[in-house]
C-alpha cells in the first residue's frame, strides 16, 4: 500500500481520534494518561516483606482463582497448569513461587518505588425495577444508537482502544456527555431505579454494585460500556470550586456536600462528563467480576494500570490500611479502572456493603509493588511517556 497514502489517512483520522479516544480501555471508564517508562527491578525474595500464612493462603488462593480464564494465556497458562494440583499449605505455596516465579519491585518512571494505593467496593443502594414516586434515577444498559469502533487492526498502537459515538448522516460524532444523557435521557434499557443521584454516580465510580429491592431481594449489576468521554473525579471539582480541601476528599465528605447542597448536585455530576452503562449480572454470592471476567476476592483482587502490570499478573503489595496498620499480602491483578493509572498504581478491592464502602472510601495510602514474574518470560513492554 502506497506509504503515502497512509500518511494522509492518518492526518484525516487524528481530529477523529482526539474527540473520541477516551475512556475506551477495556472496563475502564476514562482515558488512561501517557505516563513515563516503568522500571521493573529485578529483586530476590528475601526484599519482599514476610506476610502471615492466612494471607499468602487468601492471595495466592485469588490469584489461582482466575486459572480458568488463563489456561491460554501466553504469560499465565504454564504457571497456572503447574500450579492446578498444588496442596494448598504455606510450605508448598511458598515453595512453588520460588521454583517458578523471580520478583521485580515496581518503579515509577521517575525512579520512585512508592505510589498510591486506593480501594473500591461494591456498593448496594435502594431502588425499583419499575420507576416509582421515591426510585426515578435510571440506571441504563448500553445505548441502542452508540457504536463501538476497534481500529487496532488498522493501528496497532491502539491496541485495546475504542472509538464511541453516534452515526448522524454517515458522520461519526461522538456520544452525548453525561450532563446531556441526565437532561435527554438515551435509548437505552433500562435495567434498574434508584432513589439517588448520588447513588448512580457512585455506581459508575465503582463500576457494579447491588440493588437493594422492596422485596428483600438484591439485583447485581456491573459494567457494560461507557460514553467515550473522559472520566474527571467529581472531588476534583469540589477542590476547585472552593468547597473542599483536596485532602478532604472522601467519598463520606462528597456524599455529605451533596446532601448540604442538593440544588448544586446537577452541576457536580455534570463536571465528570463520563457516563457508564451496566448489564444485568447472574444472581449469586460471588464477588463482582472485573476486567479479567472472574469473581473479585475481598481483599486479594486489584485494579491495576494494564500498560503497567498485565491482567492475571501476581503481586505482592505492602500498604497500610486507613487506619495506618500496615496491610501485606500477595494480591490478584484481575481489574483496571478508568483512575488507576500510573507504574507504583493499586485499587484493592474491600467486598460488599457499607462497612466495605468505608474502608474503600477512605483508602488514600502510600504503597509498593513487586511483580511476581513468570521465569524466563519477557518483562511487559511498556509505552513510554511521548
Amino acid at each position: 500500500m502506497n506509504p503515502r497514502f497512509n500518511r494522509r489517512r492518518l492526518a484525516w483520522t487524528l481530529p477523529l481520534l482526539a474527540a473520541l479516544l477516551a475512556g475506551c480501555n477495556g472496563g475502564d471508564s476514562t482515558q488512561p494518561e501517557p505516563h513515563a517508562l516503568a522500571t521493573y527491578a529485578s529483586a530476590s525474595w528475601d526484599a519482599l516483606p514476610a506476610v502471615a500464612d492466612n494471607d499468602l493462603l487468601a492471595g495466592f488462593g485469588a490469584w489461582r482463582s482466575a486459572c480458568t480464564r488463563l489456561k491460554a494465556d501466553p504469560v499465565w497458562g504454564g504457571t497456572c497448569l503447574a500450579a492446578a494440583d498444588l496442596p494448598q499449605t504455606p510450605a508448598a505455596i511458598r515453595a512453588f513461587l520460588k521454583e517458578h516465579l523471580q520478583v521485580y519491585g515496581l518503579r515509577s518512571g521517575e525512579g520512585s518505588d512508592k505510589g498510591l494505593i486506593t480501594g473500591y467496593y461494591e456498593p448496594v443502594y435502594p431502588g425499583s425495577l419499575t420507576r416509582t414516586d421515591s426510585a426515578h434515577v435510571p440506571v441504563y444498559g448500553v445505548p441502542e444508537d452508540m457504536i463501538v469502533v476497534a481500529l487496532d487492526s488498522l493501528y496497532p498502537e491502539l491496541k485495546g482502544k475504542r472509538l464511541r459515538g453516534r452515526l448522524e448522516g454517515r458522520v461519526l460524532k461522538p456520544y452525548d456527555d453525561s450532563a446531556s444523557i441526565e437532561a435527554k435521557g438515551v435509548k437505552a434499557p433500562v435495567i434498574a431505579w434508584l432513589t439517588d443521584p448520588m447513588d448512580l454516580q457512585f455506581l459508575q465510580i465503582q463500576g457494579s454494585g447491588r440493588v437493594q429491592l422492596e422485596d428483600g431481594r438484591q439485583l447485581r449489576i456491573g459494567y457494560a460500556d461507557q460514553n467515550g468521554h473522559p472520566y474527571r473525579p467529581i472531588g476534583r471539582w469540589l477542590v476547585e470550586q472552593g468547597e473542599l480541601k483536596k485532602e478532604e476528599v472522601t467519598m463520606g465528605t462528597i456524599s455529605a456536600w451533596a446532601k448540604a447542597n442538593p440544588t448544586r448536585i446537577p452541576e457536580l455530576l455534570a463536571s465528570n462528563p463520563s457516563y457508564v452503562f451496566f448489564n444485568r449480572n447472574p444472581d449469586s454470592n460471588e464477588g463482582p467480576r472485573g476486567s479479567l471476567n472472574v469473581p473479585l476476592t475481598s481483599g486479594y483482587s486489584v485494579a491495576v494500570d494494564r500498560k503497567v502490570i498485565p491482567l492475571g499478573s501476581l503481586l505482592w503489595l505492602s500498604t497500610t490500611r486507613p487506619d495506618g496498620t500496615a496491610l501485606v499480602r500477595p494480591v490478584a491483578a484481575q481489574d483496571t479502572g478508568g483512575a488507576i493509572t500510573g507504574e507504583v498504581r493499586a485499587d484493592l478491592f474491600w467486598g460488599t456493603g457499607d462497612a466495605a464502602g468505608h474502608l474503600a472510601g477512605d483508602m488514600k495510602q502510600q504503597g509498593q509493588i513487586w511483580m511476581l514474574w513468570p521465569k524466563g518470560l519477557a518483562l511487559p513492554d511498556v509505552p513510554q511517556k511521548p
